[in-house]
């Protein structure tokens, strides 16, 4: 009965606040239902229609064509709806289990990203080693190599007692926070985030994936004619720390010192610049080769080369050649047969002291001077790709 005299006066009061305008002839005809209408309205129809509303509003979830998360029907609700199954209500996870990891696998990794965050089931999935693994090798295998892999795992290592820093300072933030209720909802909001950012394994491919992907991760690698193709560096290749940047898709290189010289830093670098370091020879070790009894004209190198003691070795193109004795006709060279062996780098004019070289083939190691420089370590390219990788890089005019 108070709920109707409450209607009733609020009723009143608003329209009693209203401008009165002439009404129109049909009002007065509605006027005459209204007391019946109330008559009929008993308060049990109100406070039902009160209660139905209020659950339709503010308790009962929004409708969706698929759900992603599976609803628990009980026993005899399944019987009901044997032959009535709505099938809008479907759950992704009700997919069968190879159907479900067929579709995960051909997500690209910003929308397999995205769905670690639409349900736990999901995100656990979403996060697997082998998912992700097939995108590092698909984008980064190119670039990253064992040592590119040492580095991460000490990075890693590095970081462990930073995040229980970070963690406690949070802690210790969110009871400041906390001492102020309208601040309530920020704390469970962080906690949240905290909590899911957490769960994700440092050592994980996935983490390891958007290290390098924000740039966050400086890692070793190598570069081909560095310094933005400086006329000294064509055919060459150097070590050097990079790291990705996301918006121009090239990467920043910091090369070491190179004698006197301070760190140079190259912006731009793009993908094809780029290679995993082919050997664990460390930038100023000489590499011990081991393929000097087997090399013969037409072969393609690279040989470890540098200015002076105190510089690294960059590794230099260049191909095997014949001796001045032979006259370079297939049936009857024998060269190979030589402890000699002639190595010529054909991106330098006739003439050039940077022409030719020869070095000893049963005891070579460091050889060179002052002058013109030291040769280090050889290998022998035995792929077509990396064979057409330095011809692709090759000057379009011929070095002095």
């Amino acid at each position: 009965m108070l709920l109707y005299l409450f209607i009733t006066c609020l009723s009143f009061l608003f329209f009693k606040t209203l401008p009165l305008k002439p009404l129109p002839p049909w009002a007065c005809e509605m006027r005459l239902l209204s007391p019946w209408f109330w008559k009929e309205l008993s308060f049990f129809t109100i406070s039902k229609l009160t209660k139905k509303s209020f659950s339709i509003f503010f308790l009962s979830p929004f409708p969706s064509k698929m759900s992603l998360k599976r609803k628990p029907l009980s026993l005899s609700a399944k019987v009901e709806n044997v032959e009535e199954e709505d099938t809008s209500e479907l759950s992704v996870l009700d997919l069968p289990e190879l159907v479900l990891e067929c579709i995960l696998e051909r997500l690209p990794p910003d929308a397999l990203f995205r769905m670690t965050g639409v349900c736990t089931s999901l995100r656990e999935r979403c996060r697997s080693d082998h998912l992700w693994e097939k995108h590092m090798k698909q984008k980064w295998g190119s670039v990253i190599g064992p040592a590119a892999y040492r580095e991460w795992q000490w990075h890693i290592a590095s970081k462990t007692d930073l995040v229980d820093v970070k963690q406690g300072k949070q802690k210790g933030l969110m009871r400041i926070l906390s001492l102020g209720w309208p601040f309530s909802w920020i704390r469970s909001r962080v906690d949240d985030h905290s909590q899911q950012r957490c769960s994700l394994p440092a050592d994980s491919v996935m983490s390891w994936y958007l290290a390098l992907e924000t740039g966050r991760f400086w890692f070793p690698a190598q570069v081909y004619n560095r310094e933005n193709g400086h006329v000294g560096f064509m055919l060459s290749c150097y070590d050097a720390e990079i790291s990705y940047d996301p918006r121009t898709d090239t990467f920043q290189a910091r090369y070491p010192p190179h004698g006197r010289r301070a760190v140079a830093i190259e912006n731009g670098v793009p993908w094809e610049r780029l290679r995993a370091p082919p050997i664990e020879t460390p930038a100023h070790d000489l590499h011990m080769s081991d393929c000097l009894n087997e090399l013969q004209p037409g072969d393609h190198i690279e040989i470890q080369w540098r200015r002076n003691k105190e510089f690294p070795y960059g590794w230099w193109y260049g191909v095997v050649g014949h001796l001045e004795s032979c006259d370079g006709h297939e049936n009857y060279c024998l060269c190979h047969n030589s402890d000699t062996v002639v190595l010529e780098f054909n991106q330098y004019t006739h003439g050039s002291r940077w022409r030719c070289t020869n070095i000893s083939r049963r005891d070579h190691r460091e050889e060179g001077n002052e002058a013109d420089g030291f040769y280090g370590g050889i290998r022998k390219l035995r792929t077509k790709e990396e064979i057409s990788t330095w011809k692709r890089l090759w000057p379009t005019e011929v070095l002095e």
